[in-house]
């Protein structure tokens, strides 16, 4: 069940805005060119499913910076200048190996300190990770279990995931 439609969406349906989006991906994938999260959000799935009626722009695509997520302190900062009403913590940091320690803290911090909603995840869990995981059991605390809950999708939108 995707989560549920936060103040900056109920502006966007009821008026003529959109909702303006930053994603910051873990540093790992620095390299990734974001096209599954484009793809999750052209779709309205994964993270970006609590969309499905509005209009969504991109305003700032950036790395947490590497760990400890330095760019965390500066980059929501940009985003928000250039309008994101939420910013959206990259899938990434849910599937890599091990999962994100810093994740909690960098949802906490931007909302704090910048006053901007953060949802966990973007584009489906591809098939992989999900198989690699269950296998290891990373996902079976009750947080994790919520954590995943907007990107784990059914088993066809995860394989077109991978």
């Amino acid at each position: 069940m995707p989560q549920e439609i936060n103040s900056h969406s109920k502006k966007a349906i009821s008026g003529n805005n959109m909702v303006k989006i930053g994603i910051i991906i873990c540093d790992r994938y620095r390299t990734c060119a974001g096209g599954k999260c484009f793809r999750a959000l052209k779709e309205r799935v994964g993270g970006f499913s609590i969309y499905k009626n509005e209009e969504a722009d991109i305003v700032g695509y950036t790395t947490c910076g590497g760990c400890p997520g330095g760019n965390i302190e500066y980059a929501p900062e940009e985003m928000k200048k250039n309008g994101a009403d939420v910013i959206h913590l990259a899938t990434g940091f849910l599937v890599g190996y091990p999962p994100c320690p810093w994740i909690d803290y960098f949802k906490n911090f931007i909302e704090e300190n910048y006053g901007l909603k953060v949802v966990l995840g973007t584009h489906p869990i591809p098939q992989k990770y999900y198989n690699v995981h269950t296998k290891l059991g990373t996902w079976n605390s009750p947080k994790w279990k919520e954590i995943i809950r907007p990107v784990l999708t059914d088993e066809k939108t995860r394989l077109s995931y991978d």
